[in-house]
């Protein structure tokens, strides 16, 4: 494997360069183990020294708020931060469907080595194998413990947990709480987190935005950030930061994600030195809403759950326009179950989200603007009955029935690939650390675990792993050896600078005095993205879209309008400051797009397919995690981290 290869094109080699091969710090030696050989090796702080000790965690959704729940519980000091009013509206609310585990109950054959094949092949190889044994590894202590501490996962008669199937497997893993499992996740964490606050070792701020790293001796020792109420603009220090805020999704514009979600604190991160892997990784999730009208802010989730008992069709005949209810199955084309007959409707997302959009493509789409397929339940409904189905799913068809007016039992529902969730993100070696010593990240916010695709239901189990088990060890790892060594003054000349650099862009911000708000420059992007780098993408349509986001960006600094002052409550304010970052990230991303001249997973370049329309791998060429670099100066440069497997061979993925 060469690793370092450099396969571009004159026009990409003047936006990047290559970097040296940077290393995981992966344990040597069988994967299988090397979670518990890490574990015996991190160095410990005494439970009388850790009060000595402050970590910063942004971030309230499970990642963050078990981290701090923790640490906290362990006797550190906490400064925890997040945008929100309250920890409870993370985003982690929206994961809907579930939280797989390795806990092997249904006596389906299920294991943790197949949940690592599961997770690493559902990845395309694209992903740490050692990373995916630590996550089944702990998958089974994450649902005892969330279970134990209130969340109300479904039961089978004899009080067992209860699962269901999700996407890109065979087995039943997937433990749900109805269709609200990320909610009651998100608030037996919360209630940890608070625990700690009352007990006076987590200190909770508020509608607080991060804005800036502080980098001190080379070290993360601080954060700057600012207060959406008030304006202050204000820096905290400490020992340590972990960042948990969530993907950057809403780069689309039109996504599954809350709209308040967002880069800043990655990218602002990433100009201090934190690697980005991957981040033109994005997954596209099969069963969003479709966008119908053009003022439509987002698309909408319908979790993935769905495909348990519903089944994915369009008509066979092109244009067809009739009630779906009128066309019969012999004039129906089960597209899914006709390509993929050992999984079916339970395709990989990947898999989905591009059959869907082949037969959008074609001029198989339904509904007003032809844009999406049909999700149906009429063979469930006739099977198990409307109750049933209302006890698995019911808020998903509320949800459903209040943005369209159509009954989902009646109707069949119609659904679109939509941007959701990204795997790309900063990059962390094998102890969830960054390139920056002392920062560390988890759950969406970093790449680990997914690959260049994640398995449904892996999210809420990524977060969870990340926040109860992974970081409460490694972050003590790293401050023993800094016992002793007080937390950066905060008149320190580094403090000092971030907090100039926060306010200096902010006035730029707001000088620019142009005609259009930020929402319009976003929406662009948006249309950019999903046109250049969606769901599938060529040389051509990224060369393309490069060339666009550049003009855009050139665009937005000249025309932005920003109504009101810095130092007040000002959304029009904290939108433009999130939209700059995407300018910024939306060009690393095409640029690593084109960069990696392969597919994989989600990353589809029509030029490397199979005979059949499947992504074609390199894994002569390709077989590294992309970790991308962005100088002062803008440009780019591309480190490798080489991938090797050895539980999992690679191998061709196959769902037929």
């Amino acid at each position: 494997m060469t690793a370092l290869v450099d396969t571009g094109t004159p026009a990409l080699d003047a936006l990047r360069s290559l970097g040296a091969p940077i290393d995981g710090g992966v344990p040597p030696g069988d994967p299988a183990t090397a979670w518990a050989r890490r574990i015996l090796d991190y160095r410990l702080v005494s439970p009388t020294n850790r009060a000595r000790f402050t970590v910063i965690v942004v971030g309230t959704g499970l990642a963050g708020a078990a981290c701090a729940a923790a640490l906290g519980e362990l006797g550190f000091r906490v400064e925890s931060f997040t945008f929100h009013d309250s920890p409870r509206r993370a985003h982690s609310v929206a994961a809907q469907g579930g939280i797989n585990a390795a806990r092997a109950r249904r006596v389906d054959g299920d294991s943790l080595a197949r949940f690592v094949k599961d997770t690493v092949k559902g990845g395309d190889y694209r992903g740490r194998e050692a990373d995916c044994f630590r996550l089944g590894e702990e998958s089974v202590r994450v649902v005892d413990h969330l279970d134990a501490i209130g969340a109300p996962f479904a039961r089978e008669y004899g009080g067992q947990l209860a699962t269901r199937s999700f996407g890109g497997v065979q087995v039943s893993r997937t433990y749900y709480t109805r269709g609200q499992t990320g909610q009651q996740l998100q608030v037996a964490a919360s209630q940890a987190l608070h625990r700690q606050v009352a007990a006076g070792t987590v200190t909770l701020h508020t509608r607080q935005e991060m804005l800036d790293l502080v980098v001190a001796d080379g070290r993360a020792q601080g954060i700057v950030t600012r207060d959406l109420v008030t304006g202050e603009v204000a820096a905290t220090t400490g020992h340590a930061v972990v960042l948990a805020t969530g993907g950057y999704g809403t780069v689309f514009h039109h996504s599954t994600l809350a709209l308040n979600s967002n880069a800043t604190a990655a990218w602002r991160a990433h100009r201090r030195g934190a690697l980005v892997a991957s981040p033109s990784f994005v997954q596209f999730h099969p069963t969003a809403l479709p966008v119908d009208s053009p003022w439509q802010s987002k698309t909408t989730l319908m979790s993935e759950s769905l495909r348990n008992d519903a089944r994915i069709w369009v008509p066979s005949r092109a244009g067809d326009d009739r009630d779906p209810n009128a066309i019969p199955d012999t004039e129906r084309d089960y597209y899914l179950e006709r390509k993929y007959p050992a999984y079916g409707n339970l395709a990989p997302r990947d898999v989905s989200s591009r059959a869907a959009m082949e037969q959008i493509d074609s001029g198989h789409g339904v509904g007003p603007l032809h844009n999406s397929v049909y999700l149906d339940f009429r063979d469930a409904l006739a099977t198990v009955g409307r109750h049933v189905l209302d006890e698995r799913y019911g808020n998903i068809f509320a949800t459903y029935r209040n943005a369209t007016g159509d009954d989902p039992l009646a109707t069949p529902m119609r659904l679109a690939p939509g941007a959701h969730f990204v795997m790309g993100g900063l990059w962390s070696d094998y102890d969830l650390m960054s390139s920056v010593p002392g920062l560390f990240v988890g759950g969406e916010v970093g790449w680990g675990y997914h690959g260049a695709n994640r398995l449904g239901a892996n999210s809420l189990l990524s977060a969870s792993v990340d926040g109860w088990f992974t970081l409460p060890r490694a972050v003590p790892n790293y401050l023993a050896p800094l016992l002793g060594h007080p937390r950066l003054d905060p008149g320190d000349p580094a403090v000092l600078a971030a907090v100039e650099r926060v306010r200096t862009r902010t006035d730029a911000l707001l000088a620019v005095g142009g005609t259009h708000g930020a929402r319009h420059f976003h929406r662009l992007l948006g249309e950019i993205l999903y046109r250049g780098c969606g769901v599938s993408r060529s040389a051509e349509s990224l060369t393309t879209a490069i060339g666009e986001v550049g003009a855009l960006r050139t665009e937005f600094w000249a025309d932005l309008r920003i109504v009101g002052s810095g130092e007040e409550l000002n959304q029009e304010l904290e939108h433009a400051g999130r939209v700059a970052d995407f300018l910024e990230l939306a060009e690393l991303m095409c640029i690593d797009a084109l960069d990696r001249d392969e597919s994989c997973g989600a990353h589809f370049r029509v030029e490397h397919q199979t005979a059949t329309g499947e992504a074609l791998r390199d894994d002569d060429l390709w077989a590294f995690v992309s970790a991308w670099e962005t100088r002062d100066d803008g440009h780019h440069v591309r480190h490798a981290e080489p991938l090797t497997f050895t539980a999992v061979p690679l191998q061709t993925r196959d769902y037929r």
